[in-house]
């Protein structure tokens, strides 16, 4: 644990966390690029063979197949975060998504490649992406003093947006020339993030402990369940990503329904759509590391994720690509006030030796969401239309919130994040 003289430095100003920030962002910056390539590159597949609605599902399987992995290896991989040092988890894990990122490139050379390798691979990543989350998560308050914890939170998620913002843009650049570019330059980037992590010096393995992995999952699982706070958290966020994410359909919405500007290819502007979100979370998590929350994190939390589901619907609805970017700009803006909230209360309010588990069955509740979120994207586009699917994305997540905030009334109540 930094020394007490940090307390009231920034976090930047910590040269461990600063290290951690970097991979962070250089990790993510990486990965956002492959995603795009991914996505784009299984709808473009999909779309000389089947029709808009069957070339929808398949960008939704791709998801779904990142969820079975990430569902099967969530909860032991935090088990393996409260007993193993967190810093080697993450170091094996990236070096682990570099080779991972080499298989893709690999691939997208091959003619006429079969889905099957796709979905293979994006099995791979969730697993990877199972491991590093709970690691992640638990590392951070390690390296810095609690009394900045919450800042650190809000800078370390401006790494996170920072890396989603660049990355698809220079990915929906790089597809318009070739896929190949995307999926080596995630490589490169998560060699670099690995040897940022290797710089860390803090002690960054928890305490010793004597509890079989049996009692640890029960421990980690009834700490959840009874403390309300933390239950009504990640499981607004849960029903609301599950049900208003779009990200999946931006491939179908930029090639069969947004009418884009003629001087702006396609690839661009699904470059510029994908990296919408983040934009807003990063404008957001930027403020909110200048001005943090004071008071009512609660309704804050709240009206984050029902501004949420309002930008789904208004991006289901738009047929013009700026619009849509919008929309979309909004949407993360909004998201980033949700996670903002949460990360803070999950993290200052779960002791440390069980930070390991509490984030592992939050990434279960969250991260997982999103990939079979957009199975359900997919899924509901198949049936529904693109268009349909994102409205009854927004409507649903605005269902919820209405629901939880009767569910929750401690969450709702939610005032100092303290």
């Amino acid at each position: 644990m930094p020394d007490a003289d940090q307390d009231q430095r920034h976090p930047l100003q910590i040269p461990d966390f600063r290290a951690f920030w970097l991979s962070r962002l250089c990790g993510v910056l990486g990965t956002s690029a492959q995603s795009a390539a991914i996505g784009w590159q299984v709808y473009d597949i999909a779309r000389q063979t089947s029709n808009v609605l069957e070339s929808a599902l398949y960008v939704g399987l791709i998801g779904l197949a990142q969820f079975i992995t990430l569902f099967a290896f969530t909860i032991p991989a935090g088990i393996i975060a409260d007993r193993y040092d967190r810093k080697k988890i993450i170091s094996i894990v990236l070096v682990g998504q570099m080779l991972l990122s080499l298989g893709f490139l690999a691939y997208s050379f091959l003619p006429a490649a079969p889905f099957w390798g796709f979905f293979a691979l994006s099995a791979v990543l969730g697993a990877f992406r199972a491991f590093s989350a709970p690691a992640s998560s638990a590392i951070g308050p390690m390296l810095v003093p609690k009394f900045v914890l919450p800042k650190a939170i809000a800078v370390n998620s401006m790494a996170f947006q920072t890396g989603l913002i660049v990355g698809p843009a220079l990915g929906g650049v790089l597809i318009g020339f070739s896929t190949h570019f995307a999926y080596g330059f995630c490589a490169v980037l998560l060699v670099v993030a690995s040897v940022l992590v290797f710089t860390i010096k803090a002690k960054t393995a928890p305490e010793p402990s004597t509890t079989s992995k049996t009692q640890m999952v029960k421990e980690g699982w009834n700490y959840i369940w009874t403390n309300k706070l933390i239950l009504g958290a990640i499981s607004l966020d849960l029903f609301a990503v599950l049900l208003g994410g779009a990200t999946a359909l931006m491939p179908v919405f930029v090639r069969d329904v947004i009418v884009a500007d003629t001087l702006l290819p396609a690839a661009i502007a699904f470059g510029l759509l994908r990296a919408s979100p983040a934009i807003g979370a990063l404008i957001m998590s930027f403020y909110l590391s200048l001005r943090p929350l004071r008071r009512h994190a609660g309704p804050w939390m709240y009206g984050g994720v029902a501004i949420f589901g309002v930008a789904t619907i208004v991006f289901g609805r738009s047929t013009n690509v700026w619009l849509s970017i919008f929309a979309m700009t909004v949407l993360g803006a909004a998201d980033m006030i949700s996670v903002y909230v949460r990360g803070t209360l999950v993290q200052i309010v779960t002791p440390d030796h069980m930070r390991g588990r509490v984030a592992s069955v939050s990434y279960l509740f969250i991260g997982a969401s999103n990939e079979l979120g957009e199975f359900e994207s997919g899924v509901a586009a198949r049936i529904l239309g693109p268009v349909g699917a994102a409205l009854f994305g927004g409507i649903g997540s605005l269902i919820v919130t209405g629901a939880w905030i009767k569910l929750f009334p401690t969450l709702y109540k939610a005032d100092k994040l303290e």
